[in-house]
């Protein structure tokens, strides 16, 4: 069992339940999924960059990258329906747990004049989205390897009713979030 999931069971948990006054264990809110993705509109015109975005994709997750297409054709884009647009990998139970410990303890640190994320980035239904700039902030990564610094959109998937829920479970997972008037 990974380090983090150990410290949800044993630590979370229990605070969540006296801080929300659940009632029941179920009731407590969890991480469901964590999903990493990527857009590539540069593969339009460079078919090697889907092959080296994927290759970062997987290195940093772990497992297989899943190509994403297009569902509308654009001219202005040169886009037809079903171009390979981007790549994106969904983590469940162990893999997400390691992986979130990674992002917290050491991806996010290692940011330029990191203060915290953004407490606003909650879509309503208790997920939260964040976005990196560059890809080479995980350590997995070389720097000589790569062919371009990309960006990556990553949403964690909770349980929660509510933003507040989902925002309190995170803070006790260990997310960095800015103090107001900040990040």
């Amino acid at each position: 069992m990974s380090r983090l999931k150990e410290k949800y069971r044993k630590e979370v948990v229990p605070r969540l339940m006296e801080a929300a006054g659940y009632k029941n264990v179920m009731q407590v809110p969890r991480l469901e999924k964590i999903v990493l993705n990527i857009g590539l509109g540069e593969a339009i015109a460079n078919a090697k960059a889907m092959e080296m975005a994927q290759h970062d994709l997987e290195t940093i997750s772990g497992q297989h990258a899943v190509i994403t297409r297009a569902k509308k054709s654009i001219a202005a884009f040169r886009l037809r329906a079903g171009m390979p647009i981007g790549l994106k990998v969904t983590l469940r139970g162990s893999r997400m747990y390691d992986f979130f410990d990674k992002l917290v303890n050491a991806v996010l640190p290692r940011m330029h004049e990191f203060q915290g994320v953004s407490p606003d980035s909650f879509d309503g239904r208790g997920n939260y989205s964040l976005g990196l700039k560059e890809q080479i902030l995980f350590p997995e990564i070389e720097y000589d390897k790569i062919d371009k610094v990309r960006g990556m959109e990553i949403t964690i998937c909770t349980t929660a009713k509510t933003d507040e829920e989902a925002k309190r479970l995170l803070e006790f997972l260990g997310m960095p979030f800015a103090k107001d008037g900040e990040g």
